[in-house]
């Protein structure tokens, strides 16, 4: 119910400059037909019929008509806009705190006007709160009118009159054949004969008849809805194949385990022997590197499970194979504890045949850089372990062969292809190991994994301890704080997590620095179990990087008694002999987050404990997404369970970090209750590729554009 919109038809030339509504469309990523046939309601307002106002009951959402006899301006308690409408069976006040003197001119004494809102019944009568509103002329739509989401400057009803023209417009021609519709499970109306064609869905879902059951829409259990998201899982799922078949026609180098080898020197020379999974693995991807189809494996495993060894050992075949390897991790504090670990195992196996382990990132110093940039285009570095800075374009590798990627989901899809694209020119790909401490459950790595490979290590190194994990409101700090003084003067270590490094107007949270000097004054003058001051330290992202090193390599001897820090150490972080993680604000972190940070904990012999400090509200209360984490921190140390809760919690895109990678996400599917269209999809993907190939590159080309490509990675 807004006043009348221009035209919604897009430019046909990128000179033609765009209005206000046309850029908010193109930021949308509404920019083909359709893009638009596919952007569909977010709910539906019922404007085909009036309800007397006689008739009406409390907090419903209705359509009034009515002839205004009363319209003023007053300004207390603040200034308003305030409507008396007249239906002829009772009165009802519109009250808009924004307002425009159009909307004065609109709602004058005596003009017929249909308004939509929820009512409220006070002592003054009935009452509706900033009402969308029209003149009272034509007939009354004879379909549901759809609320679609949008953004500034694109109004709904612009949008409204966009999206009809582009259902006019766009081709709806069916894509998938139907010997797979007809197995599909969902897509008749009871006693209806044939499925629903993508046409009728699409217009169905635009413009549902008002008799149709709100909850039918809600749900997306319709018909309807049921043919769009076995269209996009489809989709999804031919991506993967066709992704999938492509990287079967390219060639990496072959890299066999020799006997004698390198590997072989490696296991024998490692401080403890490799667990039953770790040996599975291990076993998996040497045969994956032996081959000459380009490896584009997921090494999946919960915290602390030994996934650095492994790589370790990947890293191992491909350089006594005569080749490179590059390993890239999000953070430097991460980079730098795969490099500690790797330059211990490898360094001394590698120095006899002239090579060694380099470390890049951005921070180095010119030189630094400069001469760790000339070993790895000589190949002297056989072994590069760095940040980001690994795949910028200076970078030149005398012969990559294996590229490691740890905590593939904090990277960008375009930042995977960057390492791959190191062996352009050769007419070789490197081999892909993707490393993650977030296990995939099984829905996610059917729909978003199909085309990878996936090795789990299932049991974690014996002599880890269990991590005990309870819940402690913020109102017992005190108490808290008295149990670290005990645990540091018994000769334990504590890491004590904050969210944020300084004070924010948006989230009244404790700093990082506040917490520092508040437990620095709480230690003061306390001795530890060797006879030295208790010292305190204090971690964040903005720290120049030596006082990182500094402060992180004070805590891994056991100098350090407390470390008060930032997500910063949420992986990587090795030290044994803490035993107490206190994550403050716990409410404020996401699952997996929190399943990381308890993983700095239990890596030694000493009971761990894992303390979520939380803060409820006013009323005493925490959200019920944050009671969910929490509970389900508590309940489980399993990551495999912690990651189905957080899909649960999260959904597929913010589980995945895909929102930032250019991965297509699922708009419409949920894999929780979509597992049988899921199963259909699979099975169906490679039949259709094989036997309706140009079906299935219309299919791609409708659904995902040039997204598809991002799959690759």
């Amino acid at each position: 119910m807004a006043e009348a919109a221009p035209s919604p038809s897009l430019p046909q030339s990128a000179a033609k400059p765009l209005s206000a509504p046309q850029k908010a469309l193109r930021k949308l990523g509404l920019v083909r037909a359709i893009d638009l046939a596919l952007h569909l309601p977010l709910r539906y307002e019922d404007e085909t019929r009036i309800t007397r106002l006689a008739d009406a009951r409390e907090g419903e959402s209705v359509q009034i008509e009515g002839t205004v006899t009363g319209c003023e301006v007053v300004q207390r308690p603040r200034r308003q806009l305030l409507v008396t409408l007249d239906d002829g069976s009772a009165t009802c006040t519109l009250r808009f705190f924004s307002f425009y003197p159009s909307h004065q001119k609109t709602l004058s004494v005596g003009a017929r006007i249909r308004a939509r809102g929820e009512l409220r019944g006070g002592l003054l009568g009935w009452t509706m709160m900033h009402p969308s509103f029209r003149v009272a002329s034509g007939e009354l739509p004879d379909a549901l009118t759809p609320v679609y989401p949008t953004s500034a400057g694109l109004p709904q009803a612009y949008l409204r009159r966009a999206v009809q023209a582009a259902l006019q417009r766009a081709d709806l021609s069916d894509t998938v054949p139907p010997e797979a519709l007809a197995e599909c499970p969902g897509l008749r109306l009871p006693g209806q004969g044939c499925p629903w064609s993508l046409r009728e869905a699409l217009q169905f879902l635009h413009h549902p008849a008002p008799d149709v059951p709100l909850a039918a829409l809600e749900d997306r259990s319709h018909p309807a809805w049921q043919r769009l998201k076995a269209e996009e899982l489809l989709a999804q799922q031919l991506s993967q194949y066709r992704a999938k078949q492509e990287r079967a026609g390219l060639r990496a180098p072959a890299l066999p385990s020799r006997p004698g080898g390198l590997h072989e020197q490696l296991l024998a020379a490692l401080p403890f022997p490799l667990t039953a999974a770790q040996r599975r693995v291990g076993e998996e991807i040497a045969r994956d590197l032996a081959r000459t189809v380009p490896m584009h494996r997921l090494l999946q495993g919960d915290v602390g499970s030994g996934k650095t060894v492994v790589a370790a050992l990947a890293a191992a075949v491909a350089i006594d194979a005569g080749w490179q390897c590059a390993l890239m991790a999000p953070t430097e504090i991460l980079a730098e504890q795969h490099f500690a670990k790797l330059v211990g195992w490898l360094q001394p196996l590698l120095e006899p045949l002239g090579q060694e382990v380099a470390w890049l990132t951005g921070s180095q110093k010119k030189k630094d850089r400069a001469e760790m940039l000339a070993r790895i285009e000589t190949g002297r570095a056989a072994l590069v372990v760095g940040t980001h800075a690994v795949i910028q374009e200076q970078v030149r590798f005398h012969k990559l062969a294996l590229a490691i990627i740890d905590e593939q989901h904090r990277f960008g899809v375009a930042q995977r292809l960057a390492l791959r694209e190191k062996m352009q020119g050769t007419g070789l790909e490197p081999h892909l190991l993707m490393m993650s401490a977030t296990p995939i459950p099984r829905t996610l790595a059917m729909s978003y994994y199909a085309d990878l490979d996936v090795s789990t290590i299932d049991e974690l190194p014996p002599g880890r301890t269990p991590i005990v994990t309870k819940l402690l409101a913020d109102s017992r700090r005190d108490e808290l704080i008295e149990r670290l003084r005990r645990q540091v003067a018994e000769g334990r270590q504590v890491y004590w997590v904050c969210p944020l490094i300084e004070d924010s107007e948006a989230l009244d949270l404790s700093n990082a620095t506040a917490t520092h000097a508040e437990l620095s004054a709480a230690m003061d003058g306390l001795v530890g179990a060797d006879g030295s001051p208790v010292l305190v330290g204090l971690l964040h992202s903005r720290m120049p990087p030596a006082e990182k090193k500094a402060v992180m390599a004070l805590f891994s001897q056991g100098v350090m008694g407390v470390l008060v820090s930032t997500t910063v150490i949420e992986v990587g972080v090795d030290v044994p002999n803490a035993s107490l993680m206190v994550i403050e604000h716990a409410e404020r972190f996401g699952l997996s987050q929190l399943h990381q940070l308890r993983g700095r904990v239990g890596r030694g012999t000493a009971a761990s404990v894992c303390l979520l400090l939380y803060s409820p509200d006013e009323n005493g209360r925490v959200s019920p997404t944050a009671r969910e984490r929490l509970r389900a921190m508590v309940e489980t140390n399993d990551g495999f369970e912690i990651a189905r809760r957080d899909l649960d919690i999260r959904g597929p895109g913010e589980f995945l970090g895909a929102r930032q990678s250019g991965s297509p996400l699922l708009r419409f599917a949920d894999l929780a209750t979509d597992s049988h269209l899921l199963e259909w999809a699979r099975e169906w993907a490679p039949r259709v590729l094989d036997q309706w190939p140009d079906l299935a590159h219309k299919h791609l080309d409708r659904w995902l554009g040039g997204k598809s490509d991002y799959l690759k990675a």
